[in-house]
């Protein structure tokens, strides 16, 4: 898409509906011809505030459009300044549409070098606006000169305030208290940057009174609630409070992280006077601390959450604590809800964030937009339940962009004014497509295009081919609106930019109105406009968002039926943005400009108010129902009617109009509801696709996380409310089971670890041991601890009262340290292997968890992240403390006895050290089913251990339900890599005391291959795709390991026939007479270096693995042999057996021959030559 003005800047919340607030400052100039002309707005809410908690401030941007350009070729006849002139109605519109507008003009003289602007407009019956304009100079990175205008007519006229008479003041930057906007802090700096001072008014600009302060102002953020009280955050990372509009300051906590401070939030928040703030600890880390205004120093500081956290990813939203923290590569995300204890916030299992924005959290719910493992630039939408904890999914694929400062911005847009209406732009095999929803994600469609064009013309778009698709960026200047254009005080009303046909098109923003709330669409423009909505709607304004000068602008007084243009200057000017009374409740507003680069600012003020000569009555409204687009009026559990003006009725609805005007309880249905965390929605063919099924991983009958004895518990169907439904009776399938007895729990997900995540340690250096217990009973739960070096100890409560293990190890070495958890259910174990002085952490190890005796198993450690660097890995295998030591990340090896054995491995990179241990069960029988799935479960796969084995888990437990096979005998193991297969273990049940065990008379094997055959084997996905479980040879079946004792009994005779064959092979060598020719013929004083003598009658030398040095120049390296099949001359052999070869009386040849033993070598010309060696009187 061609360039339209200036680059847009990230601006409003990565995602979502913007929330009120000061903009801060702006940013860098532009090159030369192209000095950005930057108008921040402070009052009325136009600036958006970033939900994203890495994202900074928006920050607006606007440019001076080229003089060279061409006026706009629609411009009309001048109305004049300041004089009454009437609009020209557009095609269509009625006769009575002639308008009466009032236009005047304003030049601030003076101001042309000045590049950047700021505007305040009170509002609230105030007709106070202040314009303040600077020159900032950008290599300088500083502000050097400023002006400060005031109107007290509603922009009718300007006078320039002068701050101190005789002295030059430079202005930097303004703030407007939000409870009380009479009251107004401007930031003052010296040319010389050795002092600052504040100017502070509580008179709306009229007066000011100056107060010198000892630091340099980065920001001021004004307390919520209390007007007189501030916040100041310095360029030197400090952060001061004043309560008495800046008079006074005092230093409140250092090293604070730039907008990251936060007040306490009204209503949530026990202290008013509290502060929330992300601060840099003394050893560098980063956390999340508060403290009072009132006494606020580091022995009174507090730490709600003990551990360190990521710096920049602390918010403070509504009821809601957000930040996220990274140890061990890995990120996870934190949430406390009204100021409870912090949560790890739960997203679907296999979700694996890369990134996560915070979109919303109105109405006790949270919105956050999540980007997958396998995604790029989209992302995926998820919502939670009140507490902000658990997450379902709302919609996939919706597509993002990245903008300067790493801002992500997320096509997700809640349309204002009507509770539950989201529009979505999802991007789908390289296609964009813009969705609606009415029940806040529960359901999406697409938008209906209109029949006819903005000529009348057929458009031909049909569905399912042909859509209406909308643009939904943000605006970044805070004075123009964005691509789509919605208002709270304007219900119902959306305008946007977009286009018909099967998928966005990035250069086609032709303009589209709704008067219904998304329901029906006209075409009302071709090109794209910046709007203004007044008068609660009643009034729309639209210009033409252009780089060339105009002077007219496009207004309608009945939501976009008919449009009439107005002259508002009578010169063509470069339009900078658009201005209002906060709230949009008024018919005056104001054109910001300039008529060339180097001009001065030009204000146009507006009036509406002749049209409109009296305010409206009950009469002059007609009512409008809220409907859906299958034409649904129960809608988030009611049906809601609204009030608009008639087309015939020329009145103000001023600023008591309330566009609501009935709603009625619906009775709820299941619609209303949608599927609760770990539950997808099955799609079609399901009989029924409001179905809630629970995917794989879920569990929903077990107990929830710290459900201990004597508690109880309710399961869920896999129904919940959509939030803010409001609908009573009917339906209720959240409705579950009753309160269910919390059972004596096993302990199971025993974790140890080392506190600070590393656990390399010194000799002497205290070690503090961690150990967590993810399920089972606590309180009835007994703590063995084994250190290692002989200190062994019992615990009860451990993992609930989260006390430490202090030890301190004298000595360096390897430790095993376990500890064993036991109560009246089951137990766990945990091992964690300690190498003092050297850096230690854990590790995933993927084994198959069944194995036959001396049946050779391949044991794989599998590293998150991959580490592409030199990895050395060490196993320990049972409870051995001598390692087994690779390069490789597998090694094989063998069992010769059954029972369960325990492999433990550390991989080891520089001072970085992962473990994991697994335990392998050894059996001497059972059988294995080989295993496939449908194809779709590819394309979810992301191909990790732990995926893997819920995989596993889900197939044993549907293949145990169907069979009545207990799921102690089964066991599913998926392997690695795609296709994704499986093979499921038959494990024989313990031996009767009347029947031996035997694989030949078990009907099990048959009873599960009926099954999979039958397609009774299935499973639900994400997005309700269904996985079909079959086998994946039905010709073989099954296939045994660790066989019965007849295939032992062929083994056993097998090996004797070889071991035989190998003795009599071994005999006739042995007799075999020597000497047949001159080469075999050897000195008898002849020896090799360190008294290696061979046999009287050979030849050979029987030399052990070792050295050999001949003449004290040449080492041959005796070792390992090579393979039988190496060929000869491809490079020297390593080996145990030396024959030597006589060629004069003082030189020998050696050649290396492969042999295990001392057995004859092999014929002549069967070895490769390593090579000559001089041998001066030396011989066997």
């Amino acid at each position: 898409m061609a360039p339209r003005g200036p680059p847009r800047a990230p601006q409003g919340p990565a995602a979502g509906a913007p929330r009120p607030g000061p903009p801060p400052c702006p940013l860098s100039r532009r090159p030369p011809g192209l000095l950005p002309l930057l108008l921040l707005l402070v009052a009325g809410g136009a600036a958006g505030r970033s939900l994203d908690p890495r994202a900074p401030e928006p920050r607006a941007r606007l440019a001076r459009r080229s003089p060279a350009l061409a006026p706009d070729p629609t411009a009309g006849p001048s109305a004049g300044r300041g004089r009454l002139a009437r609009a020209a109605p557009g095609p269509g519109a009625a006769s009575r549409a002639q308008v009466s507008l009032v236009s005047s003009s304003f030049v601030l003289k003076g101001d042309a070098t000045h590049n950047q602007a700021m505007v305040h407009w009170t509002g609230e019956d105030s007709s106070v606006i202040l314009i303040l304009t600077k020159y900032y100079h950008a290599d300088m990175g500083k502000v050097l000169e400023s002006s400060l205008w005031r109107s007290s007519d509603f922009g009718t006229s300007y006078s320039k305030l002068t701050l101190q008479p005789g002295v030059t003041t430079v202005i930097d930057n303004f703030y407007i208290c939000p409870t009380n906007k009479r009251k107004v802090i401007l930031v003052s700096s010296s040319l010389s940057d050795r002092d600052q001072s504040l100017f502070l008014s509580t008179d709306e600009g009229a007066s000011f009174q100056k107060q010198l302060i000892s630091f340099f102002v980065e920001t001021l953020t004004f307390h919520p609630k209390e007007e007189d009280k501030v916040l100041a955050y310095t360029k030197e990372n400090k952060l001061y409070v004043s309560s008495d509009l800046g008079k006074k300051w005092t230093l409140l906590q250092e090293r604070v992280t730039k907008d990251h401070v936060f007040w306490a939030v009204a209503g949530v928040d026990r202290d008013a006077d509290l502060v929330h703030m992300e601060a840099q600890d003394p050893a560098g880390g980063v956390r999340y601390v508060t403290c009072r205004i009132h006494n606020c120093s580091e022995r009174t500081l507090a730490t709600p959450f003990p551990g360190p956290i990521d710096q920049g990813s602390l918010t403070v939203q509504d009821a809601y604590i957000f930040f996220k923290a990274t140890s061990t590569n890995r990120t996870k995300y934190y949430v406390s809800y009204r100021r409870g204890p912090f949560v790890q916030m739960k997203l679907p299992k296999y979700a694996l964030p890369k990134d996560l924005q915070i979109i919303s959290t109105d109405e006790s719910q949270v919105f956050v937009a999540v980007q997958e493992w396998h995604q790029g630039d989209t992302y995926n939408l998820y919502q939670s339940d009140p507490r902000g904890e658990l997450y379902s999914l709302v919609l996939e694929h919706v597509r993002s962009s990245r903008q300067a400062e790493e801002n992500v911005l997320v096509d997700i847009l809640e349309v204002r004014g009507v509770k539950g209406v989201f529009l979505a732009n999802q991007k789908l095999d390289g296609k964009v497509m813009t969705l609606i929803t009415y029940n806040k994600g529960r359901d999406w469609a697409h938008l209906q295009p209109p029949s006819t064009d903005l000529n009348g013309k057929p458009t031909n778009c049909q569905a399912p081919d042909c859509y209406l698709h909308l643009h939904l960026r943000w605006a970044d200047n805070p004075y123009v609106s964005g691509t789509v254009h919605t208002k709270d005080t304007a219900p119902g009303l959306i305008m946007g930019a977009g286009n018909l046909g099967s998928q966005l098109v990035e250069y086609k923003e032709e303009m589209y109105i709704t008067s219904d709330c998304g329901r029906t669409w006209r075409q009302v423009f071709e090109e794209e406009h910046h709007v203004l909505f007044l008068d609660h709607g009643g009034v729309i304004v639209a210009v033409k968002d252009t780089s060339i000068p105009l002077k007219v602008l496009k207004f309608s007084v009945d939501e976009g039926h008919t449009w009439s243009t107005h002259n508002f200057t009578s010169t063509s000017v470069f339009v900078d943005g658009l201005l209002s009374e906060p709230g949009d409740e008024t018919l005056v507003m104001t054109v910001f400009g300039h008529i060339s680069f180097r001009s001065d600012w030009e204000l146009v003020k507006v009036d509406f108010r002749p049209s409109f000569p009296r305010p409206c009555r009950e009469d002059d409204y007609d009512s409008w129902e809220l409907r859906d687009l299958q034409g649904e009026r129960c809608l988030m559990g009611q049906q809601r009617s609204f009030r608009k003006r008639k087309a015939t009725s020329w009145c103000i609805k001023g600023r008591s109009f309330t566009s609501a005007l009935t709603s009625s309880v619906c009775e709820c249905r299941t619609s209303d509801f949608r599927c609760d965390y770990g539950f997808e929605r099955a799609l079609a063919p399901e009989p029924s696709t409001s179905k809630c099924l629970a995917n794989f991983w879920f569990d929903p009958s077990s107990p929830p996380d710290g459900c201990t004895l004597g508690q109880t518990y309710s399961t869920s169907p896999g129904y919940r409310k959509v939030a803010s439904n409001v609908c009573e009776g009917g339906v209720d399938p959240q409705h579950g089971a009753g309160p269910l007895q919390c059972p004596l729990m096993p302990p199971r997900g025993l974790r140890l670890s080392i506190l600070g995540q590393a656990m390399a340690v010194q000799p002497g250096e205290d070690v503090l041991f961690v150990v967590r217990q993810e399920q089972g009973d606590v309180l009835t739960t007994k703590y063995q601890v084994d250190l290692g070096d002989g200190f062994k100890a019992m615990y009860v409560n451990l993992t609930q009262s989260g006390e430490l293990v202090r030890h301190r190890y004298e000595s360096p070495g390897v430790y095993r340290v376990s500890v064993r958890a036991e109560n009246a259910a089951g137990q766990d174990e945990a091992v964690l292997f300690v190498q003092v002085n050297s850096p230690l952490q854990a590790l995933y190890l993927e084994v198959v968890p069944v194995i036959g005796i001396n049946e050779e198993v391949n044991l794989t450690a599998v590293l998150l992240p991959l580490n592409p660097n030199l990895t050395v890995f060490y196993w320990w295998i049972a409870h051995s403390l001598q390692p087994l030591l690779s390069l490789e990340s597998s090694v094989t090896t063998r069992f010769a006895e059954a029972g369960d054995v325990r492999v433990t491995v550390q991989a080891a990179c520089g001072s970085s050290v992962l473990q994991d241990s697994r335990v392998i069960r050894v059996l001497d029988q059972f059988q294995v089913v080989p295993l496939r799935f449908s194809k779709d479960l590819d394309a979810h796969n992301p191909n990790i251990p732990e995926w893997r084995e819920d995989v596993g888990l889900g197939v044993t437990r549907l293949v145990s339900k169907e069979t009545s096979v207990p799921e102690e005998l089964l066991v599913t193991v998926v392997k690695p890599g795609l296709p994704t297969v499986a093979d499921l273990y038959v494990l024989l049940p313990p031996p009767r005391p009347t029947r031996k065990r035997s694989l030949t008379d078990d009907k099990r094997v048959l009873a599960i291959q009926q099954v999979l055959k039958a397609q009774r084997i299935s499973f639900i996905l994400r997005g309700g795709v269904r996985v079909l479980v079959a086998l994946r040879d039905v010709d073989t079946g099954s296939r045994h390991l660790g066989g019965g004792g007849g295939y032992w009994v062929v083994a056993v005779l097998f090996v004797a026939g070889l071991f035989a064959l190998g003795a009599f092979i071994l005999y006739k060598f042995k007799r075999q007479p020597f000497g047949r020719g001159p080469e075999h013929q050897l000195p008898r004083d002849a020896q090799l270096p360190g008294q290696l003598m061979p046999p009287p009658d050979s030849p050979h030398c029987c030399v052990p693995p070792g050295e050999a040095t001949l003449e004290g120049r040449q080492k041959l390296l005796l070792g390992p042999a090579p393979p039988p099949t190496h060929q000869m001359g491809s490079e020297l052999w390593l080996g145990h057996r030396i024959p030597w070869t006589h060629q004069t009386p003082d030189t020998w040849t050696a050649r290396l021959l492969w042999s295990p033993s001392c057995a004859p070598a092999p014929a002549p010309g069967s070895s490769a030559e390593a090579g000559r060696a001089p041998l001066q009187g030396l011989g066997c």
